[in-house]
């Protein structure tokens, strides 16, 4: 019998699989019975559980990063897929494939290493060169560098996501390159590849995606400055300034100190590695919340809650549009908005808030990116 996965589970399809924990939460509904919100895994995507009845019991039985077998019924609500479990077991690893349970690149991995190892030999600078060619060499090092996640939930969440994100960049350096003068392209190609090399071990990806302790403590911004300090240690006559622009890259590639960045961009390829990263993670990151989304008829997406916004899912490639639809506000945690500050009337218009190049202010981006 073929494994039942979350893309293609349906409106009131019976639900009869083994999944993975992501999530486990015990809750209490209005009337004051305990109740269980789960979000559960594979490698298709994640879907929204609850259990209703025994839930005390249960919870003594399985945890968060567990696999479990559920038996229940899938239906839609408030625009969402989820399933109402009726059983639920605990599976042992010995019984499941792993590699059914963690959402992969839709890239082949020999193929992105490929590209990684040619674009590293067409580097004209040969201490840049010789950087990356030590990380090319550490074994372990690559292992990870090649299977890590780019993020926990905003972008490229997925294993291979960290090098696909990195040769992205690439990509994108080579078409702004020729467009402006007086770049060093060899600089911004090495920081486009080392600027969150960091997240190998800010997180943890044996399971559901997790933050490990060195991520909490120090973050994946540190732990990388860190590696490359290391690595450039091993490269006789490195030169001392190259190293501090390429440094300064990875300490200020969030960009601004309230997203995080210990440094804001003070050299030109610092700025534009800001810039291609934070487009690349976004277009990335939207891509997924609309492709997610397929139980929904709607035109527009849910809410996004880190972004703050719906979107219009039709680009004018799928046909005319004949009518309005409007947006429902899905009354959960992910719709409350803060009301507005007062503000004193000055006589002026307010200023329009824009998808600027920071839209995630007030958030804890290290959490995100």
């Amino acid at each position: 019998m073929s494994k039942q996965f979350v893309s293609g589970i349906k409106d009131r399809d019976p639900v009869n699989a083994v999944f993975l924990v992501k999530d486990k939460i015990l809750a209490m509904a209005k009337n004051g019975k305990p109740y269980m919100n789960l979000r559960l895994m594979d490698k298709s995507g994640d879907i929204e559980a609850k259990v209703w009845d025994n839930t005390e019991l249960l919870d003594k039985q399985f945890d968060k990063d567990d696999f479990v077998k559920v038996r229940g019924k899938a239906s839609v609500y408030m625009n969402k897929m989820q399933v109402v479990i009726a059983e639920i077991a605990k599976v042992s690893e010995e019984q499941v494939v792993l590699a059914d349970f963690l959402p992969v690149s839709p890239r082949d991995g020999a193929e992105m290493r490929q590209e990684l190892t040619d674009t590293v030999a067409a580097l004209g600078n040969p201490h840049l060169r010789g950087l990356m060619e030590a990380f090319l060499d550490d074994e372990p090092f690559m292992g990870l560098y090649c299977q890590a996640p780019a993020a926990k939930g905003m972008h490229h969440v997925y294993l291979g996501g960290l090098l696909e994100h990195s040769l992205s960049l690439v990509k994108l350096v080579k078409s702004i390159v020729p467009l402006y003068g007086g770049i060093n392209e060899d600089l911004l190609t090495v920081g486009a590849l080392l600027h969150d090399v960091g997240k190998i071990y800010e997180m943890s990806f044996e399971r559901a995606f997790d933050y490990t302790d060195a991520g909490k403590l120090l973050g994946h911004i540190t732990i990388g400055v860190e590696l490359v300090d290391e690595k450039i240690r091993l490269v006789d006559g490195f030169p001392r300034e190259l190293a501090l622009l390429l440094k300064h890259m990875l300490l200020s590639h969030h960009g601004q100190y309230e997203y995080g960045s210990p440094k804001r961009p003070k050299t030109i390829e610092a700025t534009i590695l800001n810039y291609l990263d934070d487009m690349d993670s976004k277009i990335n990151g939207i891509q997924a919340h609309i492709a997610k989304e397929t139980a929904s008829t709607s035109r527009w997406t849910a809410h996004h809650r880190l972004y703050d916004r719906y979107f219009f899912k039709s680009n004018g490639m799928g046909g005319e549009i004949d009518e309005e639809q409007e947006v429902e506000c899905v009354q959960d945690d992910s719709c409350q908005a803060a009301p507005p500050e007062p503000v004193a009337d000055t006589g002026k218009p307010a200023e329009r808030q824009s998808f600027n190049n920071q839209p995630l202010k007030a958030l804890e981006n290290l959490k995100l990116f």
